[in-house]
């Protein structure tokens, strides 16, 4: 069955992904790459110009249209990060196959989204770390409950280096795949 990978924007869903992956010898697809192939607009473009309501129903329509189409099972997808919270899309991901939550404290993943270019994540763009903590914590928050309905959850290591690897080594643990 598919694994769809499911957490807050900077929780490594796309790296561990893209490991993950590559171990199982499975195909990967980020949603976020997916939308914009088929839209010709990045996620924050198309957030940018028609608002992030009209992306979220955009968003639903990605991930059902490569489910669809696609004619393969083994498949990690990293979703975005607020793509569970969206209508039924956590019951959509457990009848299309597998879901791990990567679980961050809201203090790591400021610091994680700190080290990316916030520019490409029009709700962060300009925030401070304590502007951006503050921004993370509640929504973080709201989303738990969404995110918490997944098959899986695992704890992510801290605010480390190496932790996308062992995010990665985690979802093989759960799924009993050999990591290399």
């Amino acid at each position: 069955m598919p694994i769809y990978l499911i957490g807050y924007m900077g929780a490594g869903k796309t790296t561990a992904g893209r490991i993950v992956a590559d171990w199982l010898g499975w195909y990967f697809v980020d949603l976020d790459e997916a939308f914009q192939e088929i839209h010709s607009l990045s996620t924050a473009d198309y957030i940018r110009q028609y608002g992030i309501e009209e992306f979220r129903k955009k968003e639903k329509f990605v991930l059902e249209d490569i489910a669809d189409m696609s004619p393969y099972e083994n498949v990690v997808y990293a979703t975005g990060g607020g793509y569970p919270c969206y209508e039924d899309n956590m019951e959509c991901l457990s009848e299309l196959g597998v879901s791990v939550y990567i679980r961050w404290t809201a203090e790591d993943l400021t610091h994680r989204l700190m080290l990316t270019d916030l520019s490409e994540r029009p709700v962060l763009q300009g925030k401070s770390y304590d502007e951006l903590l503050a921004f993370i914590r509640p929504q973080l928050e709201a989303r738990t409950p969404y995110y918490e309905q997944a098959t899986y959850t695992i704890d992510a290591p801290g605010f480390r280096e190496d932790a996308d690897q062992l995010i990665a080594e985690q979802i093989c643990q759960l799924i009993n795949c050999k990591t290399k």
